[in-house]
């Protein structure tokens, strides 16, 4: 059997019936791939485990251990008195809704930049007409002011919190301080976020990865330490978050802590 080429991987591929060619790092005798091998080719369990115990260390899809605000309750564990209270209070949630809704598209001036850039495209576009109108109901209904903290549902990539925190800022103060939160509300792992641009914006910019059914808003740490009211905004929920805003309201106003609590919500 020929030796292994200068700087190849030393491990035989029997069907092939010749060694790896790929480039082993300095001092290593096996790839990447093969590192795991012993010289007859054979996986050891303890590099195995090794390998395996590094892996889960920063695996996403690890088990994680349950954070404060996550409160996990199923319908079947609440009692007959509870169950009861709980729709009371839907009946009076949604006995507050108006049914007879008309379209009203605003905007804002801290967009319309963008709303102009030419190298936007239709979706990119669309995206900014709705974060503008948005932002214009919130100030219409004067909610879009400092000393609060905007909770975000449904974040994605948190481009409505962005616009919101650019939307703030003052000429005095270029940056958003202590008396702005931006709390964002996402279940899903999300690629290419805007959070890495607050990181330095002196703003409180915080990210939780949670289902809103689990989510206990009293429990957030960054509520609790600051006592800011809250004002609830989403450009666009999935799933049964969609049909029962009214619900959040009530979920918001009953399970944060004092403050005044106001919803918003533009479904497209």
């Amino acid at each position: 059997m020929a030796a292994p080429l200068p700087g190849r991987c030393a491990f035989f591929v029997e069907k092939k019936k010749r060694f790896c060619k790929m480039i082993v790092a300095t001092g290593k005798r096996f790839c990447g791939e093969h590192a795991t091998m012993e010289e007859g080719g054979i996986f050891t369990n303890q590099s195995l485990y090794r390998l395996l115990d590094k892996h889960l260390k920063k695996c996403n899809s690890r088990q994680k251990p349950t954070p404060l605000f996550m409160c996990q309750v199923s319908l079947c564990e609440l009692s007959r008195s509870q169950v009861q209270s709980l729709l009371a209070r839907l009946n009076a949630a949604a006995g507050d809704l108006q049914c007879d809704v008309e379209d009203s598209v605003l905007s804002h001036s801290v967009i319309q930049d963008e709303l102009n850039n030419p190298k936007n495209g239709d979706s990119a576009h669309k995206h900014l007409k709705q974060q503008s109108s948005i932002l214009g109901h919130l100030e219409a209904l004067g909610l879009l002011g400092r000393g609060r903290c905007f909770v975000e549902f449904g974040a994605g990539r948190g481009k409505l919190s962005h616009w919101i925190h650019e939307a703030l800022k003052t000429p005095e103060y270029p940056e958003a301080q202590e008396d702005l939160q931006l709390l964002l509300v996402e279940r899903c792992s999300t690629r290419f976020k805007v959070d890495g641009k607050h990181q330095d914006a002196g703003v409180a910019f915080e990210r939780l990865q949670v289902d809103i059914e689990h989510l206990d808003l009293s429990k957030v740490p960054l509520l609790r330490r600051h006592q800011l009211p809250v004002v609830a905004v989403g450009k666009h929920l999935c799933g049964a978050a969609t049909v029962c805003p009214g619900d959040l309201v009530w979920f918001l106003s009953n399970r944060v802590l004092a403050g005044q609590t106001a919803g918003l919500f533009d479904y497209v």
